[in-house]
This record gives structure tokens, sequence and C-alpha cells, in this order.
């Protein structure tokens, strides 16, 4: 048995899980919706204030189906309930973010502004020099943070570049010169 999957997910109060045929689930929370259609092969079944999910066999692919499904359901109902949010740094001279109305403009040393909209749902503020982006979505609120840290990767030179705020760069000793 997955040791995840076997695992019921809690639905809290104020929190309403609506599973249709095809194994489409909508969960509805305070901070708003997520849909997502999962896998026919699992069976997700509401009993009370909990979601089980359960598999057919222990085929290999329906192993790994079980929990990684029992994982996507949990971090829906806890994006309706509280939300994800995932912390940037801009660290480097000259490098600053700035916000225009739902505009996130990057100065990274290129010769020209970087410029990326908010996408749908996401929404991102700027704080001296981090980059806070928050939503309902962990996958969409992961993917924009990667999206914004790749317009300039920190180097491992100087430590210059954007940066999540708990990642640790493994700094490089710089050449010498000869004497």
């Amino acid at each position: 048995m997955s040791r995840i999957g076997r695992l019921p997910v809690a639905v809290p109060a104020g929190v309403t899980v609506d599973i249709k045929d095809g194994n489409e689930v909508t969960v509805k929370g305070p901070k708003g919706t997520l849909t997502r259609t999962f896998d026919p092969a699992m069976t997700i079944k509401l009993e009370g204030s909990e979601v089980i999910v359960t598999r057919p066999n222990d085929i290999k692919r329906n192993k790994a189906l079980h929990g990684l499904t029992r994982a996507l359901i949990h971090n829906m109902v806890v994006g309706v309930t509280e939300g994800y949010t995932k912390t940037l740094e801009v660290n480097g001279v000259g490098y600053k973010a700035q916000k225009q109305g739902k505009k996130l403009v990057l100065s990274l040393g290129y010769s020209h502004p970087v410029e990326m909209q908010d996408p749908e749902g996401l929404e991102s503020k700027v704080d001296g020099n981090k980059i806070i982006v928050s939503g309902i979505s962990k996958e969409a609120v992961g993917q924009y943070a990667a999206e914004i840290r790749s317009k300039r990767a920190p180097e491992p030179y100087k430590g210059k570049g954007i940066k999540y705020i708990d990642e640790v760069i493994i700094r490089k000793v710089g050449k010498t010169g000869k004497k």
C-alpha cells in the first residue's frame, strides 16, 4: 500500500469537494476554485469530511498514480484554504524589481528591462529586493517563480542573480593571478 496514497485527505469546514464522472475533482474554498481531472484507474470517493483514493491493483503504474493523486488533491484543498507563496531574492549591484500594475519589471544587467505579466490567478509583490509570488495553485506558483528565476539565475562566483529565499548558492573561488 502506498504510504501517502492510503492517507485520507481531510476536508476542512468551508471547503466543498465535488467528484464528477471521469474523476473530475472540483475543490471550492474561501480563496477560490480549482478543478483537475485525474486518471480513470484511480477511485476517488468522498466519505464524510474526507477524500479517499484507492487503486484497483498493484501494477507499478497504479502504485505511482495512487500517491500522486492523493498528493494533488491535498494540494488543491490546501490551496483553496491557505494558498501558496514562493519568495525570491534579487542580488547584485544595479539589479532590482518593480511592479507596474500587473506587470513585474526586472532590471537585471541586460540592455533592456525584462517585463513579465502576472498569469491569471497569480499575484506578485515586490518588497525591497524580494519578490513574493502567491496564488491558490501550487503548480502555477512554482512555475511562475521558476520563470522569474530563469531570467537571471544566480551565478557561483559573486552570487548575483535571482534566487529562492531558502536556496543556497555554492560559491566558487575566482581566478588567481601569477606572482
